[in-house]
């Protein structure tokens, strides 16, 4: 039956979709657009730089679109009084060539539609450059400060890329919930989430339940737990959003939110295609934004990087070598040996600090490296162990330069006695019933990992402090906007 109608049918949806994107045009043009010997072109954006002439009136304009401003030539006695750094404007006029083999705007007309009075209070001044604990203090005003416009677009564009990458690899995207009963890590630092008191009042009653939910829940340290359940019904999937933390950390490498990227398959079958299947990540994504938008990549690293880093990405392509993996006795023997060199007291079977992480990494030439079956009582509960050893799980580390671990990953633990024996000596049995259902009924064993997405952009831009990667960042006590 559709298929006797369907010619019509989206005859008439074809003429209503064109219909509607006509209308839908604006008339404004995005910078990133433009092209030489255009006419007549309006564009809307703001003042990144203002320099006044004899006769003429030079105007960097940017709209976010671009790194590049677009320079809009004046008459003096065509610019606004209310001209100048900061305010907003829209443009009209024809696009040239200038001698420099770069657009520009002439035969211009502008308006000034939202002034920005430069003595009242706007806390950034041209040709000035600031620190980022300075501009940290204005979340409301970075998207226009230099390098922050490139760091957004650079975000969406990794952001892209992780999402092209997937998709060519079969992975369905699973949207897990925010909201959840689970703490996958076990870590006990999470934020619990509950509707605030009803206030005293003509309605009230004590006898009213505390809890929204009848089941305490969270705000999600990781999808993990619920891509388990996807994988063994879609078999690729991956999920890219907020994870939160209540760590009272206000360390430049934590924050309270913060986005992760997590995979689950069931097509791996050794630790060493789990790790290539991240290094094919990683390099992938990298090598989109070197495609993409390098001129944002290099503006970042220019304007936001810290180059005194004892431990850095020197060039963005040092992230398309290949990852070497040792295990985590041979790095403890590396550590054994240099304890020297160590602020921090070192002992076999306890965890690396961030300064092993990073001494690690140096040992390394700064090449980003694996670090694979860790001891199993370090560990969270669903990682395997492995046959030859039951002390030791099937986990891996990415360890990075400036950041230390960026990516974490494990085979999950599929023997349903074992496991059953661990969440009763952790007290989840109850909480956790259903994940030793999905090994009873049709099991498939699976694996995956956890990417930090803001710590892999610290370690691609040289960026030292972590709030400086995301738009909105939030710490212990911190959540403005």
């Amino acid at each position: 039956m559709f298929k006797k109608y369907a010619p019509s049918f989206l005859s008439k949806f074809r003429g209503s979709m064109t219909s509607t994107t006509c209308r839908s045009e604006s008339s404004f043009r995005r910078i990133a657009d433009l092209k030489s010997d255009e006419r007549n072109v309006s564009i809307k954006g703001w003042i990144s730089a203002l320099r006044k002439m004899k006769d003429n009136v030079f105007v960097d304009v940017i709209d976010g679109s671009s790194y590049q401003p677009l320079q809009v030539v004046l008459f003096k006695s065509d610019a606004p009084e209310a001209l100048q750094y900061g305010c907003s404007v829209k443009v009209k006029g024809d696009l040239v060539k200038n001698k420099n083999s770069q657009i520009e705007m002439q035969n211009s007309e502008l308006e000034v539609i939202g002034q920005c009075d430069l003595g009242e209070g706007f806390p950034f001044a041209p040709r000035k450059k600031y620190s980022m604990d300075y501009v940290r203090q204005f979340l409301h005003f970075r998207p226009r400060y230099s390098g922050f416009n490139s760091l957004f677009r650079l975000r969406n564009e990794a952001t892209s890329g992780i999402h092209a990458f997937y998709k060519e690899k079969g992975y369905i995207n699973v949207h897990t919930p925010i909201l959840t009963s689970n703490d996958c890590e076990g870590a006990g630092e999470v934020f619990v989430v509950d509707k605030p008191p009803r206030r005293r009042g003509k309605n009230y009653t004590p006898e009213e339940p505390v809890r929204f939910f009848d089941d305490e829940a969270y705000l999600t340290v990781s999808g993990q737990l619920h891509l388990e359940v996807a994988a063994r019904g879609l078999g690729q999937v991956y999920c890219f959003g907020p994870t939160f933390r209540a760590e009272n950390s206000k360390s430049r490498l934590h924050l309270s939110e913060f986005y992760m990227l997590e995979a689950e398959t069931t097509t791996l079958d050794s630790l060493e295609e789990l790790t290539e299947a991240v290094q094919d990540l990683v390099h992938s994504v990298t090598n989109h934004l070197i495609h993409n938008c390098s001129e944002d990549l290099e503006i970042c690293r220019k304007t936001m990087g810290d180059s005194n880093l004892s431990e850095l990405v020197s060039n963005v392509e040092d992230m398309l070598a290949p990852f070497p993996t040792m295990t985590y006795d041979e790095a403890a023997q590396i550590l054994l040996s240099n304890s020297d060199k160590l602020k921090t007291r070192f002992s076999v079977g306890e965890n690396f600090t961030k300064e092993h992480e990073l001494f690690l990494v140096r040992h390394n030439n700064n090449v980003p490296v694996f670090i694979v079956e860790w001891p199993r009582k370090i560990k969270p509960f669903y990682m395997k162990s492995m046959k030859e050893d039951s002390n030791k799980v099937l986990a891996f580390d990415l360890l990075c330069p400036n950041v230390g671990e960026v990516c974490g990953g494990s085979f999950r633990e599929d023997d349903l006695d074992h496991l059953s024996e661990v969440l009763k000596k952790n007290r989840l049995s109850d909480k956790l019933d259903w994940y030793l259902e999905l090994r009873k009924f049709g099991n498939v064993a699976t694996c995956g990992y956890g990417l930090g997405f803001e710590r892999y952009l610290q370690v691609l831009l040289q960026i030292l402090n972590i709030k400086d990667v995301i738009p909105f960042p939030r710490w212990p006590h911190n959540c403005r906007l």
